[in-house]
């Protein structure tokens, strides 16, 4: 009996692979191995026919091929019959392991099914436990059982989320963080056996019961003690599967992705402890403040006059009148000085500067400070000792030494009294070792030392720098020339090792015809600066300060590439998300 022969249409240029072909002539499939995963090659009576693309045809110089439905060539044939077998092999394999994966996911099911039914109860007999935070170790609150005593030790109750899980067979380890510390609890007996134990992911909030131990020798676990529970309740449940926080955000995840999810980032050992060495960090600069006899005002954000230059301010519409977010508050504490003394702050600064480089944002932290009656040098002897005493209160807590040491562990406390030098001898420096210009010539006395030089220069010479005596064309208006050498001002950039400059400062122009001059070569209004220009009318007096970057204050000591890595939440070129 003769077999019906059954032909098959693939046409390259209008078929389709899924669902609304059929092969027929009217319904054709798009290529020859989908319609051989639908027919099987062998399949006897089968009539594979091809039509080819219009562009292959034109290609061939044979438009009218297209129109053709020709059986594909044995070379062609042969192909598609090997991957036609490498796909069926894939397939099964496939199918394979979705079968087992089901069979393993019913047996799981089941296992949660008869986890559901097994209730944990607070034991009653059991002393009532003490309510600590995980970073408590005061002997006199927390008693640890020794290892093989039978003397028991502090029953206690403590609440976080889980940071580390590992499971085993009759045990579950758990690291649990409460954003003070980290303590290793673990869960034994019928506490493994529950649904909520079974079920348990990363981030999950929990409270737990139980007894305080110290870690058996040759073991290790946060400040060498763990906790037996006897009780645990789950009180908020944290995303598993593809929304694990570990599948949000990864080490290796891409930039964009991390900034996307700071949030979730922030619970991460690492960033959490740059944000601890932040907070000691400005906690260490107020004491020293304080220490020195300066007072913290509050200057405003929103203001009508430029510091640094119109090219970087946010402007904005305040009730019908030009307004900006503020660059630098140093104007406003230079007002502070006749009446409250020496002055800081420690607020928000604004620049529009579309640079994306690592130590640049446009929304930073700014601690400022301004000194009356001083001398250029009284203001880098203050600048020294400011640092110094920073760095030093920083590292005399051992939580933040810790910290500072692990996110940094070559960081070295600079050395006393730090270098000194000029700009003059700094453009030498450069055309001596080779450090070219932006253009890419010899650097030459009023070039701005692009970022770039002024790092390398840094790294090289490996140790804090004050460089002083900027050019006057190159500074800002306000900056007081240098008596001895009118072309240069009494300025200074406080330079680091890895980050470059972190400190801008100076001393300010406290004569009256001076200044009007600095506006008039700026060719800046002087009018809405009348508040300034007033403090040198009303019994000036030789003065000076500057501002400090404290992101990259942050980047330098904790030893993190770019200063994205030091704020809570980084603004910069294009982002002011989440």
């Amino acid at each position: 009996m003769a077999v019906t022969e059954q032909k098959i249409y693939i046409d390259e240029d209008v078929g389709k692979d899924d669902s609304s072909a059929s092969g027929t002539e009217a319904a054709p499939y798009k290529t020859l191995l989908h319609a051989m995963l639908q027919h099987a090659p062998s399949t006897e009576g089968i009539k594979y026919l091809v039509r080819k693309s219009l562009t292959g045809a034109v290609e061939e110089g044979n438009e009218a091929a297209r129109l053709e439905w020709k059986p594909p060539s044995a070379s062609a044939m042969k192909k598609m019959t090997k991957q036609y077998e490498g796909a069926q092999k894939k397939a099964a394999k496939a199918q394979e392991l979705a079968i087992r994966e089901k069979a393993e996911a019913e047996k799981r099911q089941a296992v949660l099914e008869e986890a559901k039914k097994v209730v944990i109860t607070e034991n009653p007999s059991l002393p009532k436990p003490v309510r600590i935070r995980l970073d408590v170790t005061d002997p006199a609150i927390i008693k640890l059982r020794a290892p093989e005593s039978d003397e028991p030790g502090t029953r206690v109750r403590v609440l976080g989320r889980v940071h580390r899980l590992r499971s085993q067979k009759d045990v579950i380890f758990i690291t649990l963080s409460d954003g003070y510390g980290f303590l290793q609890c673990i869960l034994m007996g019928d506490l493994v056996k529950t649904y909520d134990a079974m079920t348990l992911t990363l981030e999950t909030s929990i409270a737990i019961h139980g007894e305080m131990r110290a870690v058996p020798p040759k073991q290790h676990a946060p400040n060498n003690r763990e906790l037996h529970a006897d009780f645990f309740t789950v009180i908020g449940r944290a995303a598993g599967d593809k929304e694990a926080i570990t599948n949000r955000v990864s080490a290796d995840s891409d930039p964009q992705t991390l900034y996307n999810n700071r949030h979730l980032v922030l619970r991460g050992e690492t960033s959490s402890a740059v944000m601890k060495v932040r907070a000691a960090t400005l906690r260490a600069f107020r004491r020293t403040f304080e220490e020195t006899k300066m007072l913290e005002v509050t200057p405003p954000s929103m203001v009508q006059t430029q510091v640094e230059g119109g090219s970087t301010l946010f402007s904005f519409d305040y009730y019908g009148e030009a307004a900006y977010l503020t660059q630098s508050s140093q104007l406003y504490l230079e007002t502070c000085l006749a009446s409250l003394g020496d002055v800081f702050c420690i607020c928000p600064s604004f620049r529009a500067e579309k640079s994306l480089t690592r130590r640049h944002l446009s929304e930073y932290t700014h601690i400022e400070a301004e000194l009356d009656f001083i001398t250029f040098d009284d203001l880098l002897e203050h600048l020294e000792e400011v640092i110094s005493r920073v760095i030093g209160y920083l590292l005399e807590d051992e939580q933040i030494a810790q910290y500072v040491k692990e996110l940094n562990p070559d960081f070295k406390v600079p050395q006393r009294p730090f270098k000194r030098m000029r700009y003059s001898d700094a453009i030498d420096w450069l055309k001596e070792h080779d450090i070219p210009n932006e253009e890419g010539q010899p650097h030459q006395f009023g070039d701005d030392i692009a970022e770039a030089a002024e790092r390398k220069m840094t790294d090289i010479i490996n140790q804090p720098i004050f460089l002083t005596h900027f050019p006057a064309e190159i500074k800002a208006f306000y900056m007081k020339k240098d008596p001895q050498d009118p072309r240069v001002t009494e300025s200074v950039d406080v330079l680091m090792p890895g980050v470059g400059e972190i400190v801008g400062g100076s001393c300010r122009i406290d004569d009256w015809d001076e200044l009007i001059a600095a506006y008039k070569r700026e060719e800046m209004d002087p009018s809405p600066y009348y508040w300034y220009t007033d403090q040198r009318k009303y019994g000036t007096s030789p003065h000076g300060g500057y501002g400090l970057g404290l992101e990259r204050f942050l980047a330098w000591i904790c030893g993190r590439y770019t200063v994205r890595e030091c704020c809570l939440y980084p603004r910069f070129t294009g982002r002011c998300t989440p």
